[in-house]
């Protein structure tokens, strides 16, 4: 995303789950002069119906077949238009239960025409990059109606956030060569709708950080700290899962408030990304700690002010022992109960009346007026190298199922991201 200039789609501090990632389609345009006009489609009906055009417009216009498509030949199809070429996807087999399996997946090959259908007022885009997000797991189960977000549809392309070149516009805002964010399907090619998507002006920075630090997670971030936590200098912050796409800034933005800050995760080497790659104050892997809630009394012998929450379960419990009164907890996300059929129960909820603690879940686009201060205020942080990020990259969309599940295993180090095709 760029200053002043974007349009973002739906996203949240759990886009369409419970608060790291999004629900209800919000577009945000920002015009020449950089005023922002928001269009909210709030109710769960209509971003449902959203949804639906882009599984619509996205689905293969022939049967698919077990050709593979080789880079002479697309580049070869894109120069003429309407051309055929092959198009690789992601394919969701069937509903999931318990821990998402690469086995769950199926890449597949689709006959796809590169030119639009007459009088349409779609884009037809070539997919760069695509994010690999913990709220893609509330979406592979099975449809509810106590879902967020409509559930993806077995034997079609999963959708998620994507980076993506225009091959060809019936959208009089948009141009052949043009750079797009949002919603797509896990594809080579995809036919989007341009209202669910924003323009990429500024191409100064990786191109992938849209799948991140420019884009949701970022957003996630400074929404859920800044406004959420209504943090002060000198007070102390928890972040655990912290060395993912929203610990790592939400860690980095405390620092920069003055705060002192602990982070956990899984492993050696993101504890030792937090301490000397994000600043963090102390960081500790959770995995090597027998009891959470003296962990956290060892990191904080003075208690916690605010606890960025993206684990849950026992996590949440611990924390509950070691919030100071007043404390703030921001719920982002929940990620060790995803994958659970029956979600673990918290037990030290007394604490929230004792100490005056105030919890509370967010969505990130009900916070998207904020966005044009983000964008002011992280894209200097970026060109003055005041902010460290780091991304797991995976190279190909064949890959895509492998990186994807690992979110759920702790096997990526940074922002998942697939490697489409490079731009």
């Amino acid at each position: 995303m760029q200053l002043g200039r974007a349009f973002v789609p739906v996203a949240c501090s759990f886009l369409f789950r419970t608060g790291a990632c999004c629900m209800g389609h919000m577009a945000l345009f920002v015009n020449g002069a950089g005023k922002l006009n928001t269009l909210f489609c709030a109710t769960r009906e209509a971003t449902i119906k959203a949804s639906s055009r882009v599984l619509q417009e996205s689905k293969p216009s022939t049967p698919r077949t077990k050709k593979s498509i080789s880079e002479k030949k697309t580049m070869s199809a894109e120069g003429n238009g309407g051309a055929m070429a092959t198009n690789k996807q992601v394919i969701l087999r069937d509903y999931v239960s318990g821990f998402p399996k690469e086995s769950d997946f199926e890449i597949t090959t689709t006959n796809f025409e590169l030119r639009l259908p007459e009088g349409s007022n779609s884009v037809l885009v070539k997919n760069l990059y695509l994010s690999c997000d913990p709220y893609m797991r509330s979406r592979m189960g099975k449809p509810s109606a106590f879902a967020l977000a409509q559930a993806f549809t077995p034997g079609k392309p999963i959708l998620g956030f994507g980076v993506s070149r225009v091959i060809e516009s019936g959208h009089p805002d948009y141009k052949q060569g043009d750079l797009l964010w949002g919603i797509v399907g896990w594809e080579e090619y995809s036919v989007v709708t341009p209202e669910m998507h924003f323009k990429i002006h500024d191409t100064d920075v990786p191109l992938s950080y849209y799948t991140g630090l420019l884009g949701m997670p970022g957003m996630t971030a400074y929404a859920g700290f800044h406004e959420v936590c209504s943090p002060k200098k000198g007070e102390t912050v928890y972040v655990s899962a912290a060395s993912g796409a929203v610990g790592q800034l939400v860690g980095q933005f405390a620092k920069m408030m003055g705060c002192y800050v602990v982070g956990s995760a899984g492993s050696t080497e993101k504890v030792d990304l937090l301490k000397n790659k994000f600043g963090f104050d102390d960081a500790f892997n959770y995995k090597d700690e027998g009891d959470l809630s003296a962990a956290l009394k060892r990191c904080f012998p003075k208690g916690i002010d605010i606890y960025f929450e993206n684990v849950g379960g026992k996590m949440l419990d611990a924390v509950l022992l070691n919030m100071n009164m007043h404390g703030r907890i921001a719920v982002c996300g929940m990620i060790s109960q995803y994958n659970l059929e029956d979600q673990e129960g918290v037990h030290n909820l007394t604490s929230i009346i004792y100490k005056r603690i105030r919890i509370q879940g967010f969505v990130v686009f009900d916070f998207f007026d904020k966005y044009s201060k983000f964008l002011e205020f992280v894209i200097p942080c970026i060109k003055e190298e005041k902010i460290a990020y780091v991304e797991d990259v995976a190279e190909g969309l064949e890959k895509g199922p492998e990186a994807l599940v690992g979110l759920f295993y702790g096997k990526n180090v940074g922002k998942q991201v697939v490697v489409v095709a490079r731009e």
